[in-house]
């Protein structure tokens, strides 16, 4: 997707400038490193390995999404990833929730900028294929993870040209800055950081790109 990469190295230096994450817990995964390989390594084994108890976890997704037109379930596209064949090559939502669930961690955040309709934008779909609408409220998110997503299930999510990045990463970012959103002891509130992005996400997509995107707090429990 376009803009991926400056997205997650900013968001990188923000995680260790700015929230004050340790730089060795920091895993930045680009371009050829961000095969579906490198997301069972980490999302499986790797945070197993190193996520203590009563720790925070925070993930973040920048690329394309995609649908699986036959059962509906939503696939993060790796950089090896084939919208053509999602289910072999794609790593499920579901499937992320799962490994998370699992952590000792006190508190877990998703943030995905990306969509999973197939409609475009930042979403994929085999040739061919029509667009679905997600609904991802459906989704079951355990307890413990809050998951803050670009768009809801039949929007698209633009990528912000003037910046150079994501609409709701560039957005996602201002708030972190924001004294309101994030603490002086590090610790972000998530309930602010959505209420912060969302209408401005929702203005940017609506007067520059003549698209409606509303990005989403789900499941979890949301502060």
């Amino acid at each position: 997707a376009d803009y991926a990469v400056s997205d997650a190295k900013l968001v990188t230096e923000y995680l260790t400038k700015a929230m004050g994450y340790p730089e060795e817990n920091v895993i930045t995964l680009v371009n050829d490193h961000a095969a579906k390989s490198d997301f069972e390594k980490y999302f499986e084994k790797w945070l197993w390995n190193n996520v203590e108890k009563d720790s925070s976890v925070f993930i973040y997704y920048s690329g394309h999404g995609a649908p699986n037109p036959k059962t509906g379930d939503a696939y993060l596209v790796p950089y090896d990833g084939d919208p053509s064949f999602i289910e072999q090559t794609g790593y499920p939502l579901k499937k992320l929730y799962e490994s998370l669930n699992k952590l000792q961690a006190k508190d877990i955040i998703v943030a995905l900028d990306s969509c999973f309709s197939g409609a475009g934008g930042r979403s994929v779909i085999a040739k061919g294929s029509r667009p679905l609408v997600m609904n991802m409220e459906s989704f079951t998110i355990p307890q413990k993870i809050s998951v803050l997503s670009a768009a809801s299930g039949d929007q698209i999510s633009s990528t912000y040209e003037e910046k150079g990045h994501g609409l709701f990463t560039y957005f996602m970012l201002k708030g972190i800055k924001n004294e309101d959103v994030v603490k002086q002891d590090g610790s972000l509130d998530i309930n602010g950081l959505h209420s912060y992005l969302k209408p401005q996400v929702e203005r940017i997509a609506r007067k520059q790109y003549n698209n409606e995107q509303t990005p989403q707090l789900i499941g979890g429990r949301k502060k």
